[in-house]
């Protein structure tokens, strides 16, 4: 492990959404030299610039900024896991043999917690803070991860008794396989095909998520579900495995729709360790997380639902079958991801939605697989033509399946849109 004091750091992807602030604050605390660059300009890393005013910062930012001797000429480079392994800077510095790692890399070699990490296509984010819940009843837990903040600021806090739960993306297990680390307990959800761009295929992808079993001790757990892709996971010698779903595991009360949220809860349960009653309180009142199946608005007996987070056919399909069969007013589409076949979704919706509506550049498409849908092109004409049809009872659902990039920047801007008109 690099003794990080007095030695020179660039990282790389600073983010719009502050990825690299809480890594670039704590290798200055370790009292490194830190150079920040990114390919993004200063206009639109503002806001994460000032979140680092007053600190001994370097800034590099703008691609006609970004230089290779950044990367040739330092100690050690920490990336932003969604950066591609083929980055030329990346490559650079690896021929100049200077070590690549990641926020998530430091954190978990310096970690004295027992670490649970979290991963699958979706339902990752949602197991996860069940999880953290169950964890918290019992002593102390930190969740951190893809989920959201940064744990290296919390390392000295983390005693060996702590538990700390991790989700853990694709991006991530790419960057912790090549450090042979895999977590004591490996929790895995739904998995389907997503970032085949990123790793270069469907198989690529399932093998960076394999790095969360690929280096386990004997003696940690595996839990995981009992299907098909699941099964290809299996645990090394000397650790159990737990599955699921399985109809003797208890039923959850639980305030979230679908059968989905119940298996999430239920592999949550498994890989915690502890009694159900616990578990049972301490997710009783989960509301769930923003953009993953929330309720955000309800009038004149309709129910509006965001899950603007399903960027898959698979994910499209789940939210659907949580309501009624033909209850349910679905709007879907958005932009095209590569290795994906929306057929069986479209199939799927047309026999289970009242209605199916679709925006986007895939709408004029999606619209022509399914029997029972309307292209309104935009998020707005959607929500105004699901109003029209809605009757008490029905539920206006976005859950696109497909990626929100070209009408807006993330899927998070996408949900809080469709709750604005969903309100209006």
């Amino acid at each position: 492990m690099l003794d990080l004091n007095n030695k020179r750091v660039t990282v790389l992807g600073l983010g719009r959404f502050g990825g690299g602030i809480a890594v670039a604050r704590w290798l200055l605390e370790q009292g490194a030299h830190v150079l920040v660059t990114d390919r993004d300009p200063m206009d639109a890393l503002r806001e994460s610039v000032a979140q680092l005013d007053g600190l001994q910062i370097t800034f590099q930012l703008g691609e006609d900024q970004q230089r290779v001797e950044d990367f040739t000429k330092t100690d050690l480079v920490v990336t932003s896991p969604a950066v591609k392994p083929s980055s030329p800077f990346l490559l650079a510095a690896a021929d100049a043999g200077v070590p690549v790692t990641t926020e998530i890399c430091l954190f978990v070699e310096r970690c004295r917690g027992k670490v649970i990490g979290v991963t699958g296509t979706k339902g990752k984010s949602t197991t996860t803070a069940m999880l953290g819940l169950m964890l918290s009843a019992r002593g102390q837990c930190f969740v951190g991860g893809n989920i959201g903040k940064s744990l290296l600021p919390e390392l000295a806090n983390i005693t060996e008794q702590a538990a700390v739960v991790l989700e853990l993306s694709s991006y991530m297990l790419h960057w912790l396989g090549l450090r042979q680390w895999s977590p004591a307990t490996a929790l895995i959800t739904m998995l389907g095909t997503d970032h085949v761009d990123w790793h270069g295929g469907a198989s690529e992808y399932l093998q960076a998520k394999q790095n969360i079993v690929r280096f386990q001790k004997p003696g940690d757990l595996l839990v995981r579900r009992d299907d098909a892709i699941s099964r290809t996971f299996q645990p090394l010698p000397g650790v159990p495995l737990k599955t699921y779903p399985d109809p003797s595991l208890p039923h959850f009360d639980l305030l979230l729709p679908g059968e989905h949220n119940q298996h999430n809860a239920q592999s949550a349960y498994l890989a915690s360790e502890i009694d159900f009653d616990t578990a049972q309180r301490a997710i009783r009142g989960f509301r769930g997380l923003p953009h993953r199946l929330e309720m955000v608005h309800e009038a004149d007996g309709v129910r509006y639902y965001n899950d603007s987070i399903a960027t898959i056919p698979e994910a499209a399909i789940i939210a659907c079958d949580a309501f009624d069969t033909g209850r349910v007013i679905q709007i879907i589409g958005g932009s095209r991801k590569a290795g994906l076949s929306w057929d069986a979704m479209c199939a799927h919706l047309s026999a289970r939605c009242k209605r199916v509506l679709t925006i986007g550049e895939l709408g004029p498409e999606l619209a022509g697989k399914c029997s029972n849908a309307e292209n309104t092109e935009a998020l707005p004409a959607a929500v105004a033509r699901a109003k029209e049809i809605a009757v008490p009872g029905d539920i206006i659902l976005l859950s696109p399946g497909t990626a929100s990039y070209g009408q807006y920047a993330n899927f998070e801007k996408r949900g809080e849109h469709f709750a604005r008109l969903a309100r209006g």
